[in-house]
């Protein structure tokens, strides 16, 4: 008697290395792949040109892995629980299988129509995790000990696979079959499993070396930085992969060092930086798993109706516009806007400042702000996405209140000026000097370099210490009420990281007594005072 036909989904999975649903499904039968192009998402304001590009990219890296290994990949089109039902009707297929997903409503008002299909049709549907997320989390207590405990445990080896043949699958859709233009990022990185294994390689071997201090300039992150976002983003590499090849690599230096050898002193700090950001990347995602509307509205509710009305205003509107363009009069707010624009990424201290400048400076909320950049992000993670915008503008109640200074960052982060002409050119000849406040300049100068202020290039767009000053206070106000200072207590308790946080050691049993939130209000505001870079 033949075995059953097992199906696996891929969604955010790309790969055929540490995929436990697909060994599993190899394990009790004939696999069949599937990617379904789904209408809803692929069509969706989050997801443009270059995210299918990409994903196209990373689909034909699949495609040929699971044929060498013997297993075949279709594509259909359409909504995923259609494309089940149709694929049951030619295949009968037993199981399905595939990885949880912490995306966007989306994708978990989709997973809910799937999951009811499989209950009506009586097709077992299993889910397995593939990174340190945890479903249905009921305390934050112990969750960086099951991170631990789930990152260390083996990746799954690649299965040897028993194809399913002769079902069809669909053309591959190009962009214009999905009403999408031509990608307009001709640097953005290219998608798939091996590109994936050549970065992490580069970055532990090399590029990786100098990351500590080198990760927060636009221009030495290009290379400093792992670039590995994006390939966490679609799956195109596991995130307990990376760990255990992070780890591997920090034990080769130690032994190197223990055995004489000549080591960069500078690969300890660095690798242990980069470590602690593989645990961030899953403990902001799990924010999202817990509390899934935080992708529409604020942590704490108090805030509600602080912005909306002025992002709504024919101020407000021109402000986003301008933000937008890369035309606010600010160099390294502008450079930054049009550098995603063009290439997909920024390194995570930019993108800090994009958001903190969009929400305090211009005082647009978060959401349109962070729907706009998280359509240019190559790496888009909603997870990580929205809880990062929040916390940038104000409104997680238990974060402090960064400011960034475009002009401080300019100085500290761009010295020779390189990144701002590099995407400005309209500053080009503006002297090192005046490039991070170019409206200051004397009027000779600004003739004689070619940029008139106002014609040339804007002026900014708001004051900064005016912008800055009312912001602050009116942020300030919301947190001093009793009311939100009860809604912040109960945001940490459920968000809170249990690793390292504001509440003082002595108060808690490590990870094992409830957290709470004495004085945090305060400890935020007095760490506020002043301008943050």
């Amino acid at each position: 008697m033949n075995d059953p036909v097992q199906l696996v989904w891929f969604k955010r999975d790309l790969r055929v290395d540490d995929h436990r649903p697909l060994a599993e499904a190899a394990r009790r039968g004939p696999v069949l792949g599937l990617y379904v192009y789904e209408p809803g998402l692929h069509g969706s304001v989050e997801f443009t040109a270059a995210h299918l590009v990409f994903l196209h990219e990373s689909l034909v890296s699949l495609q040929r892995s699971l044929r060498e290994m013997g297993g075949t990949l279709i594509l259909r089109c359409g909504p995923v629980a259609d494309v089940l039902h149709a694929l049951k009707r030619e295949t009968s297929f037993a199981i399905l299988w595939s990885h949880e997903e912490t995306g966007s409503d989306r994708t978990y008002r989709r997973d809910r129509e799937v999951a009811d299909w499989c209950r009506g049709q009586g097709v077992p549907w299993h889910e397995f995790r593939q990174d340190g997320v945890v479903r249905r989390l009921a305390s934050r207590n112990g969750w960086s000990r099951r991170w631990e405990e789930f990152m260390r445990q083996p990746a799954v080896p690649r299965p040897a696979l028993r194809a399913v043949r002769g079902v069809r699958s669909d053309p591959w859709p190009s962009l214009a079959d999905l009403g999408v233009p031509p990608s307009d990022k001709p640097g953005a990185q290219k998608g798939g499993q091996a590109e994936a294994d050549r970065t992490l390689a580069s970055f532990l071997s090399g590029r990786g070396v100098n990351y500590r201090a080198a990760m927060s300039s636009p221009l030495t992150g290009w290379s400093a930085c792992s670039r590995l976002s994006p390939y966490l983003a679609f799956g195109c590499i596991s995130l307990r992969t990376v760990a255990g090849r992070l780890a591997a690599r920090r034990s080769d230096l130690r032994a190197a060092g223990a055995a004489g050898a000549p080591v960069d002193r500078r690969w300890f700090g660095s690798l242990q930086s980069f470590g602690s950001r593989l645990r961030w990347h899953c403990h902001f995602m799990q924010k999202l798993e817990d509390e899934p509307r935080i992708e529409f509205g604020n942590f704490v509710r108090a805030y509600d109706g602080l912005r909306e009305e002025f992002t709504a205003s024919s101020e407000g509107r021109r402000r986003f516009a301008a933000w937008t363009e890369g035309l606010t009069g600010y160099p390294m707010v502008d450079a930054c806007i049009r550098c995603v624009k063009a290439t997909g990424w920024l390194n995570f201290r930019m993108r800090a400042m994009l958001a903190s400048f969009s929400a305090y400076h211009l005082w647009l909320h978060w959401r349109e702000p962070a729907v706009w950049l998280g359509s240019h992000f190559l790496d888009f993670e909603p997870g990580i996405h929205f809880s990062q915008f929040q916390m940038q503008s104000g409104t997680s109640g238990i974060n402090t209140v960064r400011i960034y200074s475009p002009a401080k960052q300019a100085v500290e982060q761009d010295p020779d000026g390189e990144f701002i002409r590099r995407w400005v050119p309209e500053l080009h000849a503006v002297p090192v000097s005046w490039l991070s406040r170019p409206e200051q300049m004397p009027a000779e100068l600004q003739d004689s370099s070619g940029c008139r202020i106002g014609r040339d290039y804007p002026a900014p767009i708001v004051e900064h210490a005016a912008a800055v000053k009312e912001a602050r206070e009116r942020i300030a106000s919301i947190r001093r009420r009793s009311g939100t200072r009860t809604e912040a207590q109960a945001v940490f308790v459920r968000h809170g990281s249990r690793k390292k946080s504001a509440v003082p050691a002595k108060r808690r049993d490590r990870e094992n007594r409830q957290p709470t939130l004495p004085g945090l209000v305060e400890a935020i505001e007095a760490a506020a005072a002043g301008e943050r870079g």
